[in-house]
């Protein structure tokens, strides 16, 4: 029995063009299919403010975890581990390699690398300690797990939140579920696409002028209608990126150049954390990729590294 075509990852930060370069590769193999790593492209609701594949991209190539959720359903690493992994045994079946790509680390490391031992998260309660204001929620943690507040980015409300939820569910430090977690090799060859800032920086301003003209403002507008309707926003999706600078301009707090820049800026310093954590991941290959490359040429270099 031939041995499955074992997946191909293909990361970086937001911006940087790897949802593009996925498609493109997947065309280039001709038996490919697209699994989603990211923690928000699953909202069926919000296509343009989590830059999701275009619809001509999904026509293209098959794409799995990509808007296949309502806002009101909650959605943490393990949960999409677990369907990604699903996703990736049953495209291997079908004798075709699974490329994997999306932005959010804890959800790439959990499908490249096995599932964290930690708590599961819990709805309720992750909505209790998000509420908390950030001193408070940082005072708490610093209390229950004094060295696993210190290892934590305490500007960070989501690293704050997850680890205080982790304490708390799980009734031991943080360092008991890290030092019991033992990741397994990693499921496949790991690409992270590397540009140079200046370039990242205009990337992501383009983007998000292109998000305005393309309707986010509306996205958000009728996503703000179903809340007020009673869809409540589950946790995970209340912190989409971007969502609360839309929403900013929605109650007359900025002007849209205003709402742009600031959407702008807030995902430069998502890419930002992005790639200090990418750094950190040496299963990855950098792929050096210059604002002039084209997405077959990046291809290329990554086919050549997997001697496709």
């Amino acid at each position: 029995m031939p041995t499955p075509p074992q997946p191909i990852f293909i990361l970086g930060p937001t911006g940087c063009g790897k949802s593009s370069v996925a498609v493109a590769l997947a065309e280039q193999l001709g038996n490919a299919e697209i699994v989603s790593a990211d923690a928000y492209q699953v909202y069926r609701e919000l296509p343009i403010l989590t830059a999701a594949p275009s619809a001509g991209e999904m026509a293209r190539v098959p794409h799995h975890l990509v808007a296949c959720m309502g806002v009101q359903e909650s959605n943490d690493a393990a949960t999409h581990a677990r369907k990604a992994q699903a996703c990736i045994r049953q495209i291997q079946q079908r004798g075709c390699t699974p490329i994997v790509t999306g932005g959010s680390g804890l959800y790439v490391k959990f499908i490249s690398h096995g599932i964290s031992p930690a708590p599961p998260s819990d709805e309720a309660l992750r909505a209790e300690l998000a509420a908390l204001p950030l001193e408070e929620a940082v005072r708490r943690l610093q209390e229950a797990d004094p060295e696993g507040a210190a290892a934590t980015d305490l500007q960070n409300p989501r690293y704050v939140v997850r680890n205080l939820e982790i304490v708390l569910l799980g009734g031991k430090p943080l360092a008991y579920w890290k030092n019991n977690w033992v990741p397994e090799q990693a499921a496949g060859p790991g690409f992270c696409l590397v540009r140079d800032t200046v370039d990242l920086d205009a990337r992501i301003a383009r983007r998000a002028a292109a998000m305005a003209e393309q309707g986010v403002v509306q996205e958000v507008e009728q996503l703000t209608a179903a809340t007020n309707a009673g869809t409540a926003l589950s946790h995970t999706a209340a912190r989409t990126l971007g969502l609360e600078q839309v929403q900013h301009y929605l109650q007359g707090a900025c002007s849209l150049p205003q709402m742009v820049a600031a959407l702008a800026l807030a995902t430069r310093q998502y890419a930002k954390r992005q790639r200090t954590w990418l750094r950190r991941e040496k299963w990855l290959s950098p792929v050096p990729v210059a604002p002039h490359d084209s997405c077959e040429a990046v291809c290329e270099r990554i086919a050549s590294a997997c001697h496709l």
